[in-house]
């Protein structure tokens, strides 16, 4: 028999700020939560599975209306008219507390209880699936403790929402550590809450599947469920399935051994190409990223925006509608000696000293960080948070900004550019 393990579902996840984007295609993106869920029942049936696993965030938060709850139900009635049993938890986005709307689900889609841990024993698949969801949005106690013991003669399923022990870009929720997992005595653990794919023990199986659909670029990748065998009392035959229709990545050219900006172009077109083909045929949204030493750095710094429109021509060109470039980032740097440059006795050499001081000093970096927010402050909240917000407080992002603009004055005052 075969189980099909998936969570954070986010349906109808909210994505502001997309008509912002050059050529975004909103609506085959904003449709894409639902185009997966169609495409994770499909699955289910197509594989005979006997019980779909959902660890947590089905939806993305209170629903604007009645429809994203309809959406979800008529994918359930499709399980359920061919006997495919569903047991479903609550994580932090669809909490008891947060999710206050209720629509009546078909009787083969079991909710596990929020207010203490509890059990759901299907004797005629030979499982037991034990379980929390969330009663409100952070859950700070280490839910797993409290789990049942498994029950013997049973092949016992563990569900859980969870941060583990921490992972980045994702808020500590139910913390626990592996052991306390492993020591259980469960045959596999279904996890949510971590968006990226990972499996943390294979003996017994602790997985987090991943979302079923990436939602912007900070979620690139293959996005889908798992698949496994119960057979013989024992968990067997685990793996992932991509399920995403559209897909996200990060499209990182060294263009180091270019010498001009058509052999730029030259790179970007081979790393499109691949990137489109390991899509496999889904809407790919590529962010285009260009790094490196580079001797084309001048002439891309002096025409910054011929070069974009250059590469969202290409993005065009190559797979017409199914290749979306989100942004592209140039982020080469001129092969200079920048140490020779601080050490001149003029104003190149003031200028690119000050820029050295500027990102050693903690004081400075404070300055700069308080002057940026305050700017921010005055732009759309699109801008601000979200997949558009320029993150101007991550010490990261503003290396990034001053490596743009040492990278920036470079050919121009090196006699590179025009002034």
């Amino acid at each position: 028999m075969k189980v099909v393990h998936a969570a954070d579902l986010h349906l109808d996840s909210a994505l502001g700020g997309l008509e912002r984007y050059e050529g975004a295609p909103v609506h085959r993106i904003r449709g894409a939560t639902r185009a997966a869920l169609v495409n994770l029942v499909d699955l289910a049936l197509d594989e005979g599975a006997g019980l779909v696993l959902l660890a947590g965030d089905i939806y993305d938060g209170d629903w604007k209306d009645y429809s994203t709850a309809l959406f979800f139900r008529a994918q359930m009635l499709r399980l359920a008219k061919e006997g495919v049993k569903v047991v479903w938890l609550r994580g932090n986005h669809d909490a008891a507390s947060h999710l206050q709307q209720h629509l009546d689900l078909p009787a083969a889609v079991s909710e596990l209880p929020h207010k203490r841990a509890g059990s759901l024993v299907f004797e005629e698949l030979g499982l037991a699936v034990h379980g929390q969801g969330f009663a409100s949005r952070a859950v700070a106690e280490n839910l797993a403790l409290a789990y049942p013991e498994p029950l013997p003669g049973l092949v016992n399923l563990g569900m859980l929402h969870t941060s583990v022990t921490g992972r980045e870009g994702h808020a500590s929720y139910a913390p626990c550590t592996l052991s306390d997992l492993v020591n259980k005595g469960y045959d596999y653990w279904a996890l949510g809450h971590v968006h990226q794919r990972e499996v943390l023990s294979e003996a017994p199986w602790v997985v987090f599947p991943g979302n079923l659909q990436g939602r912007h670029v900070r979620e690139p990748g293959a996005k889908g469920a798992t698949v496994f065998d119960v057979s013989g009392g024992r968990v067997g035959g685990v793996e992932h399935r991509a399920l995403d229709v559209v897909r996200f990545g990060i499209c990182r050219v060294d263009v180091s051994s270019c010498a001009s900006g058509d052999d730029v172009l030259g790179a970007v077109r081979d790393a499109l190409t691949a990137a489109v083909a390991g899509a496999d045929g889904r809407l790919l949204a590529a962010r285009v990223s260009i790094e490196g030493s580079s001797a084309a750095h001048a002439e891309l710094s002096r025409e910054a925006e011929r070069w974009v429109a250059e590469i969202r021509a290409l993005g065009s060109e190559l797979a017409g509608d199914d290749l979306w470039i989100e942004k592209i980032r140039v982020a080469t740097r001129d092969r200079v000696d920048l140490a020779e440059l601080c050490a001149r006795d003029d104003a190149v050499g003031q200028v690119f000293r000050g820029l050295q001081a500027l990102r050693g000093s903690a004081d400075a970096r404070d300055a700069i960080t308080r002057e940026l927010s305050a700017l921010g402050s005055k732009l759309p909240a699109a801008l601000r948070s979200g997949p558009l917000s320029l993150g101007w407080d991550d010490p990261a992002a503003l290396d990034l900004l001053l490596g743009d603009v040492e990278q920036l004055l470079l050919p121009r005052l090196i006699g590179g550019g025009d002034a």
